[in-house]
């Protein structure tokens, strides 16, 4: 394990898109999806053992989540529990901590992760990982994890390389060409063709000078919010600095502000199962399915003449289910969800309302 790794957790979001489990209160990332005892949010940490010490773990949330993140996460210095005031977007929750990050190691290699992702493969997650911060360690390069597509999904945005020749230092690495949006169908078809877009998984790997030096080039304005602010880090004085100037970074996402304009950004295509578990359909999508494939998550169901469908109900009530083709079927406390798995989202608006 090289002690300069250090392994930087986006947990910021309110997802509540596996209502009823996931609230405002506790989104999906603090919530055990998978009903395997561990939350999105350890399970990210959990995949990276061996790679990054639990010293060198950082989070960046909410102040709302704080509490949650140290409960669910003990072993990492609660220094390392970065609150945003407020909301704005990757490329500021990104250029704070890399700057917190540079206060305390100048040479850190820095891999960044959401925190509501499931990887079913962590062997080889861990194989690319590594290779990949190797890469960065010896380069002033940005690679991000390109995600072989299995499908023309519109519901991702697509890294399109430039696979005629790979990088001298590393031959499964490539440069990017462009990025591209979330597609409409019929694009999305045409881009899995063509085997040079990947999907965007979101997890970014660099030196922590490189990508504060592309910020300082390419968007100066956060730069020199978070710059000015390199005695404070680490002091009792931080948290007060940072929500009172935290606040004057525009919204915007890492992609919009450094990776679409930057020189030496370079993709990792991969396939180690993922997800970022954006839905109960891409849950059930990702799960151990039976005969019928159905994906039963829970210690008590019975399903007859059933096929499809999804069951999450991990308390400790019996659930028998008959006769039901593509449902979900989602239980915490006193909610119960049922509804077609077509209809996920409309009914994620109506819970909105």
């Amino acid at each position: 394990m090289n002690q300069n790794n250090h392994l930087v957790i986006m947990a910021g979001g309110i997802g509540s898109r596996f209502w009823p489990m996931s609230t405002p209160e506790r989104p999906k990332q603090f919530i055990d999806v998978l009903g395997c005892g561990r939350t999105l949010l350890q399970l990210t940490v959990d995949r990276f053992a061996g790679v990054c010490a639990p010293e060198n773990v950082w989070v960046v949330t909410s102040a709302r989540y704080a509490d949650l993140v140290h409960e669910q996460l003990p072993e990492i210095p609660v220094s390392h529990i970065l609150q945003e005031p407020c909301r704005r977007n990757t490329a500021p929750c990104i250029a704070y901590v890399s700057w917190r990050i540079k206060a305390e190691n100048p040479q850190a290699n820095i891999v960044v992760s959401p925190s509501d992702h499931i990887v079913l493969s962590v062997p080889e997650f861990q194989r690319v990982i590594t290779s990949a911060l190797s890469f960065t360690a010896e380069t002033d390069s940005i690679v991000t994890l390109g995600m072989q597509p299995t499908r023309p999904e519109t519901g991702y945005g697509y890294i399109q390389a430039d696979m005629s020749v790979a990088s001298p230092r590393n031959k499964e690495i490539y440069r990017v060409d462009t990025f591209h949006e979330k597609p409409a169908l019929e694009l999305a078809e045409k881009y899995i063709r063509r085997k040079n877009f990947f999907w965007n998984s979101g997890i970014f790997l660099f030196r922590v000078s490189t990508i504060v030096n592309a910020l300082r080039i390419y968007s100066p304005e956060i730069a020199e919010i978070f710059e000015p602010l390199l005695p404070i880090y680490g002091t009792p004085e931080e948290q007060e600095v940072i929500d009172r100037e935290f606040p004057r970074c525009p919204s915007i996402s890492i992609d919009y502000a450094v990776m679409e304009k930057a020189e030496e950004i370079f993709v990792f295509p991969a396939s180690f199962g993922w997800s970022d578990l954006g839905t109960w359909g891409s849950l059930h999508e990702q799960s151990a399915k039976d005969a019928n494939g159905n994906v039963c998550i829970g210690q008590r169901i019975d399903l007859y003449e059933s096929q499809d469908c999804i069951i999450h109900t991990t308390q400790e009530r019996r659930v028998v289910v008959q006769g039901l083709d593509g449902f979900i079927v989602a239980e915490k406390d006193n909610t119960l969800l049922i509804c077609r798995r077509s209809e996920e989202q409309r009914i994620r608006q109506f819970t909105e309302e």
